[in-house]
């Protein structure tokens, strides 16, 4: 795949876009300095206070944001009111289920690599239940990991075992870092589906055959299910062949892949089917950017990271 390069654009009779314009009226939940902030058309509201807030998820039904504080799972009102602890252990990025009665997140797993868990949203005292890798079902629930220490300040060691998976719309698939092709690759990106447990390879690199290193994190699915983007990088078995970090998306159907956005993008959220939501350098700093998915235009939305559009009601 090559990169795509792609021309700033942003600016509407002159003036750069407002958030309202920049996102199509989308309302946004985000990350700046640590701390989770939501847009909606022209206000943007700080929700939670005192850094260490990471990935937050918006429910499909748009009342509760699920959201890693410390490396744990917590949920919050939309508002930002009512925050709670789901879990104790240590956790990759949540993914609700398509009805907002259950949040997947990725933790160990009793195989000692990372794992997927499912836990009631709405239940007290709720315990996780594992849903990959299949095995680990009939298994007792591991020891609870220690919480990772300070990230790595180069971005592309931070994403490598970012653990953030991705519940699909018709709740039947969840996408998530690693699985059964850990055995054969270096790193890998699946899908598997919740009622069986059975797992689809979908990027793969080092092992089985493959000479190059690299990553592919940071799932997220089209709002019809027709698509699943994530973040990616490579180095190749030549420098030809190598790929910064970059955002690639995923036909299921056809198994065709394309890279979308520019150099350095990651983390996309679908807006609407021809428009993600993605953290990109802007003005030296990482900014939401809207980028057009056929046209290849870029609108700054706000400064910040980790994208999440409110689901549109449907």
């Amino acid at each position: 795949m090559k990169m795509i390069t792609m021309v700033v654009a942003g600016m509407l009779g002159g003036l750069v876009a407002t958030p309202a314009e920049a996102a199509g009226g989308s309302t946004v939940a985000y990350v700046r300095d640590g701390d989770v902030y939501v847009s909606r058309g022209s206000g943007e509201t700080r929700l939670t206070t005192g850094g260490g807030n990471s990935r937050p998820r918006w429910s499909p039904d748009g009342r509760q944001i699920a959201y890693l504080k410390g490396g744990q799972l917590w949920t919050m009102r939309a508002d930002g009111g009512a925050a709670r602890r789901l879990t104790t252990r240590a956790a990759g990025g949540p993914s609700w289920s398509p009805d907002s009665k259950w949040i997947a997140f990725a933790s160990l797993s009793c195989t000692g690599g990372p794992g997927v868990y499912r836990i009631a949203a709405g239940t007290a005292s709720a315990q996780p239940e594992v849903l990959f890798p299949r095995d680990c079902r009939s298994e007792e629930l591991p020891d609870e990991p220690e919480l990772s220490g300070i990230a790595p300040k180069q971005l592309t060691e931070r994403l490598r075992t970012d653990d953030a998976v991705a519940w699909s719309p018709d709740g039947t698939s969840i996408a998530f870092r690693g699985g059964e092709c850990d055995s054969v690759y270096d790193a890998c990106l699946s899908i598997g589906r919740v009622a069986t447990g059975t797992e689809q390879t979908v990027a793969a690199y080092g092992g089985g055959s493959l000479q190059n290193r690299g990553f592919a994190v940071v799932p997220g699915w089209r709002a019809d299910g027709k698509r699943l983007a994530w973040t990616a990088y490579q180095e190749g078995e030549t420098a030809a062949d190598n790929e910064p970090v970059h955002l690639v998306e995923f036909d299921p159907a056809t198994k065709v892949k394309r890279t979308v956005g520019g150099v350095n993008d990651r983390e996309m959220t679908y807006a609407d089917s021809t428009h993600g939501l993605v953290t990109a350098q802007y003005r030296g700093h990482s900014w939401v950017m809207t980028v057009g998915l056929a046209d290849g235009s870029r609108t700054p939305f706000r400064e910040g990271s980790q994208p999440s559009v409110l689901p549109a009601k449907r």
